[in-house]
């Protein structure tokens, strides 16, 4: 029996990865051994480690770079080492500027098609911004076309974080999204909170499937549906031109003073899109996740045990100041 495989899509910071735990969580509670791909246009793993401490399955991780531009060749390869592992289950989490169709196109690759069942395509769409995003990308027509792609080829939308907006601009969401796909079950969520037991309805362990698990199927991932199908223009290659990813490090003695470090990510917050990593604060034991996203940013503590880095998204960054600006801020430490 084939694989069953989820393919989690959506803009970066949209809750791709807190939607993955969700469902490894629910996974592991059923006793299924799931295989996870992850995607990371940063150099550094950081949602990876996020994850690993949820699931005792196989992870795979391909970084540096979106699988469907200049990591494609690598996702068959990682599939397949996946599979190697037995796992009941598949969920590939995709970088935030990826075209989910494209990757469901390289699992109906001859050797695959047979060993995977693409269940879900499912994307998540950030309440406060998936109105703004013509406005914020105007100049990057690639990745304006990608995420319309995102809300095209999902067959579930999960519009996460409404309670950051009002009723107002919620109610403006739908209408949007339903002129690029008519065809999606759509449900609201706070912190990615949907129900999962329709969802993985059929997922056990090997040893306990059922003959003929139950996955109803909206429509078929082995080719292009009318609702997502491509413009296969040569024209313009890649899902988007202009974002960046930029890796800074700090020594791993050094604690930054966390306003300064916040003033820094607000200072570059107009072409800051997402930063995410681990650093030392002072006043704190511990290293501590930072996560931005929309501007806002969260902490929480974490048993990363290496040196401590940030890797910022944006819209073409200035890397030497950026660079800059980072060593005058680690200087400032007390």
């Amino acid at each position: 029996m084939p694989i069953p495989a989820f393919i989690l899509s959506g803009f970066l910071g949209s809750g791709k990865t807190t939607l993955l735990i969700r469902l490894l969580q629910e996974v592991k509670a059923r006793g299924a051994r799931p295989g996870i791909l992850m995607n990371e246009l940063g150099k550094q793993d950081v949602d990876g480690l996020a994850v690993s401490g949820h699931t005792d399955g196989a992870i795979e991780k391909l970084l540096d770079g979106c699988v469907c531009c200049d990591k494609k060749s690598e996702l068959a390869e990682a599939v397949r080492a996946l599979l190697r592992t037995g796992p009941d289950v598949l969920f590939v989490e995709l970088t935030g500027v990826a075209d989910p169709q494209e990757i469901a196109d390289v699992f109906a690759h001859p050797d695959l098609a047979e060993r995977i069942d693409i269940k879900r395509i499912i994307t998540v769409l950030d309440a406060e911004y998936t109105l703004d995003y013509n406005n914020l990308f105007l100049s990057d027509r690639r990745l304006i076309r990608t995420l319309r792609r995102q809300i095209e080829g999902a067959d579930l939308l999960v519009v996460n974080k409404t309670d950051l907006v009002s009723p107002r601009k919620l109610a403006k969401i739908e209408p949007f999204v339903r002129r690029h796909n008519g065809h999606a079950e759509l449900v609201h969520a706070v912190r990615c909170e949907i129900g999962l037991a329709p969802l993985l309805d059929g997922i056990a362990p090997a040893g306990l499937k059922p003959s003929r698990a139950h996955f109803p199927v909206l429509h078929d991932h082995s080719g292009h549906s009318p609702a997502a199908a491509h413009d296969h223009r040569p024209a313009e290659s890649g899902s988007y031109s202009q974002l960046r990813a930029v890796t800074l490090t700090l020594p791993e003695e050094r604690r930054l003073a966390r306003e300064r470090l916040e003033e820094f990510l607000q200072r570059w917050g107009g072409q800051i899109v997402r930063a995410k990593g681990y650093v030392r604060l002072e006043g704190h034991a511990s290293v501590q996740f930072l996560q931005y996203a929309g501007k806002r940013i969260a902490w929480e503590p974490a048993s990363y045990p290496g040196t401590p880095y940030l890797v910022l998204i944006g819209i073409d960054l200035n890397e030497r100041r950026l660079a800059a600006e980072w060593a005058e801020l680690c200087r400032a430490v007390s």
